[in-house]
């Protein structure tokens, strides 16, 4: 039986990092995915994801600031472009963009606060109906291309990637694991990551866990959310007022956009309602059907909201979603058996910063913050503190 120190279950953002810092770390890595790296039925395909500084406290922000760094070593070691400036915007009631930029203020990132008719004036394809956040570091990250770029790096580095390996069961004790395959293949591992997005709901109970430790698991809604590609009306003046990406929350409503880039054949903005689309067991269940009332939904404010685009979608798709209670990310470790889920539709910037953690604390090298732990979320559960 083939055999390896470390075995990385998943090749998506985080699973690609975590492989990436191992094998430069020089430790002996093996790196399962089921299908291929960033493949269409997972959270890591395509390149449209955004990357942005605002969150509503600190300790987000604060990482993001942490995690630009591995972007741009990741970026020059690939020589790839992978996040595309952009800037952003923040509005809405519920969006609280005068909070938004008290965070921004004291972590010393460039951003300004605008009225709806400075706002307006600047980028007139857009509605706001409050204050606007503006931060012009934000953009938007080509994921595809990141975990191709992480993946080349962990195999530099002597990683092996076995493709077409989905994992059925892990068995074993803290040293000596054992991972078997769907198909019936065998690989002996010391220990083991587990980064499999939407699959993890499925692969928890095939895990070789401290009852213990999966009692405390929190609930992981897994979700197949639906974007949509609307192209840019005519008479727009790309140049003069270039598309921010955005985040809208208001009552009863909260919509995201960005510049669809290679996935929409840069015809146009997607769109998409966050946390608009159905609730599934685990991400095997995903059938890729739009639901006609999220459609209309996200059609409808488009004609609303955003003038600057043709209320007629020519591109449609679906995600995945891996959302937890507090919106915080899952990061803990038992035995030998390190589980990670930086999910919630916001972990995709953090990836090279959480890679950088999995592997600290896969090899005992480093904690994580407490937040992600395991213990840590279930309190904030009990409390009703969220991310």
């Amino acid at each position: 039986m083939e055999s390896t120190e470390y075995a990385v279950v998943g090749a998506g953002l985080s699973g690609a990092a975590t492989a990436w810092h191992l094998a430069a770390r020089g430790h002996d890595v093996a790196l399962l995915e089921r299908s291929t790296p960033a493949n269409d039925a997972g959270s890591s395909h395509g390149s449209a994801r955004i990357f942005r500084y605002a969150y509503p406290e600190d300790f987000y922000t604060g990482l993001v600031q942490e995690a630009k760094a591995g972007w741009d070593e990741l970026a020059r070691l690939s020589g790839k472009q992978l996040i595309t400036p952009t800037g952003a915007v923040d509005y809405g009631a519920i969006r609280q963009p005068e909070r938004l930029a008290a965070v921004l203020a004291a972590r010393g990132i460039d951003h300004e606060l605008l009225s709806p008719e400075e706002a307006n004036r600047r980028w007139p394809q857009i509605a706001f109906d409050t204050q606007v956040l503006w931060h012009p570091d934000a953009g938007v990250i080509d994921a595809h291309e990141s975990v191709a770029s992480m993946v080349d790096q962990a195999v530099a580095h002597g990683a092996e990637l076995h493709n077409n390996w989905a994992v059925a069961s892990i068995s074993g004790s803290n040293g000596n694991y054992t991972l078997t395959s769907e198909d019936g293949r065998t690989l002996r591992a010391a220990n083991v990551i587990v980064a499999a997005g939407g699959w993890l709901p499925q692969l928890l109970g095939s895990l070789s866990l401290p009852s213990s430790f999966l009692a405390g698991m929190p609930f992981i809604e897994v979700r197949q959310e639906q974007a949509y590609h609307f192209p840019y009306a005519d008479g727009t003046d790309h140049d003069a007022s270039p598309w921010p990406t955005f985040i809208h929350k208001r009552a009863g409503w909260q919509a995201y956009g960005l510049p669809g880039g290679r996935d929409a054949g840069f015809r146009g903005q997607k769109v998409a309602e966050y946390n608009g689309g159905k609730i599934l067991p685990s991400a095997a269940e995903q059938d890729g059907q739009i639901n006609p009332d999220n459609r209309r939904r996200v059609i409808e404010y488009v004609e609303q909201y955003l003038p600057g685009l043709v209320p007629e979608p020519y591109a449609e798709t679906t995600c995945l979603f891996t959302n937890t209670p507090t919106e915080d990310f899952i990061l803990d470790r038992a035995d030998g058996v390190t589980v990670l889920s930086p999910c919630s539709g916001h972990g995709a910037k953090f990836a090279p910063l959480i890679g950088q953690l999995a592997a600290n604390l896969a090899t005992g090298a480093g904690a994580v913050p407490d937040q992600f732990r395991l213990a840590a979320q279930a309190q904030a559960t009990a409390t009703g503190v969220h991310a």
